[in-house]
């Protein structure tokens, strides 16, 4: 499943990637990311700005799942 966010929100983004499981997506500005397990992977290029938004968003995945349903 590919999907474009068209703006970074991460919580969104979170949402997505954990539901969804494994696929691709893009986000508007920041760069396209893959994701498996409910995680987003390490992006192939060293960008520090792709790396904060990948750490951001697992972290938000991280608390996704700690929170009672």
């Amino acid at each position: 499943m590919f999907r474009n966010f068209k703006a970074y929100r991460p919580l969104q983004v979170a949402r997505f990637v954990k539901t969804l499981f494994k696929g691709k997506l893009h986000i508007e500005g920041i760069g396209s990311f893959e994701f498996d397990g409910g995680k987003l992977l390490m992006p192939n290029n060293e960008n520090k700005k792709m790396l904060s938004v990948m750490s951001e968003v697992n972290q938000h995945i991280r608390q996704l799942s700690l929170m009672p349903a």
